[in-house]
């Protein structure tokens, strides 16, 4: 090997002999292939371990250093629909990633992805990308991608956790709780929980927890947990105001219709039932019931039943001549 390689370019090298080699590579054997000392190799395989590549040490016969996971990246080879649509889904979940230079993690992803595809794919995602408009969200409700992360870890390890969290109307407190679940619905990020602070089930939005710290104590899992139908169960309860719905079309019918906050659809003679609560009347009557295809009853809740008759007045006289 030459001897007036820099630091960098032996760094490489080191790691080029590590990726070829299944088994663990000595020091004085990764020396003799670097034609330089036992102390310069272990000087660029901390050079390595520097840039975040994992290198691991074992000792023993069979020991040495070895790449540990996630430091090779299998071929992986999308054909041309593939990768577009990959590309129109980032941008619809993500109008941000249309921007190459935005300071936006999944745009950074999405370029590199790009730039890692064959020159006649490559060339067309980048075209997608380049011409395509995105609208932004106005309501963007993107969780943190490391404190996602941590949630999904302490769940696997079923390990309890300490979070920080800001209500809607801007409230911060703190409560312990164990992570059952993280669950997506509806283009929101939910985490299932048992929390100790309210002795009971929640469900948090994600993108409203601020900080997660791991405690020292565990939990068990609640046995034959279904996370989605939980969370679509707990989502619709627990609010200031009950409501009551009831619906002459078949349940079948309604379930598309009803997103889990709005309450648990049951089945109700030849209709269905909707039961659940809110903390804003208003907003349940004119963004939820006002949009639904089918007749209605609101047959439990004042509050709701006002709303819906307010609702009812506004739309009325918007088509009465006037006087």
């Amino acid at each position: 090997m030459p001897t007036d390689l820099s630091p960098t370019a032996r760094a490489l090298r080191t790691l080029e002999i590590l990726q070829f080699r299944t088994a663990g590579v000595t020091a004085d054997e990764l020396a003799a292939s670097l034609g330089v000392t036992e102390r310069a190799a272990r000087r660029y395989i901390g050079i390595l371990r520097e840039a975040g590549i994992p290198v691991h040490s074992t000792r023993g016969p069979h020991g040495g250093y070895r790449l540990g996971r996630g430091a090779r990246l299998p071929p992986v080879v999308f054909t041309e629909p593939e990768a577009l649509g990959l590309v129109m889904a980032v941008l619809d979940a993500q109008p941000t990633a249309a921007d190459p230079d935005a300071d936006d993690l999944v745009a950074a992803a999405l370029g590199k992805v790009i730039r890692a595809l064959p020159e006649r794919v490559g060339r067309q995602a980048a075209a997608l990308r380049e011409h395509a408009s995105a609208v932004p969200d106005q309501n963007p409700a993107r969780p943190d991608p490391a404190l996602t992360s941590m949630l999904v870890a302490a769940g696997a390890e079923r390990r309890r956790v300490l979070i920080t969290y800001r209500s809607g109307s801007g409230n911060e407190w703190e409560a312990e709780v164990d992570p059952w679940a993280v669950v997506v619905r509806h283009g929101r990020w939910y985490l299932l929980c048992h929390s100790h602070r309210a002795d009971a089930v929640r469900t948090y939005r994600i993108d409203r927890v601020r900080a997660v710290r791991q405690t020292a104590h565990g939990f068990e899992m609640p046995e034959g947990l279904d996370p989605v139908a939980a969370l679509e169960e707990n989502l619709g309860k627990g609010w200031e105001f009950a409501t009551r719905v009831a619906f002459e079309a078949p349940m079948a019918d309604v379930a598309p219709w009803i997103r889990p906050p709005m309450g648990r659809l049951e089945p109700s003679g030849d209709g269905c039932v909707l039961v659940g609560s809110t903390r804003n009347p208003t907003m349940y009557a004119q963004e939820w019931l006002a949009q639904l295809p089918f007749a209605f009853r609101v047959e439990g809740g004042q509050e709701l039943r006002a709303a819906v008759e307010a609702l009812a007045r506004r739309f009325t006289a918007a088509v009465t001549d006037p006087p």
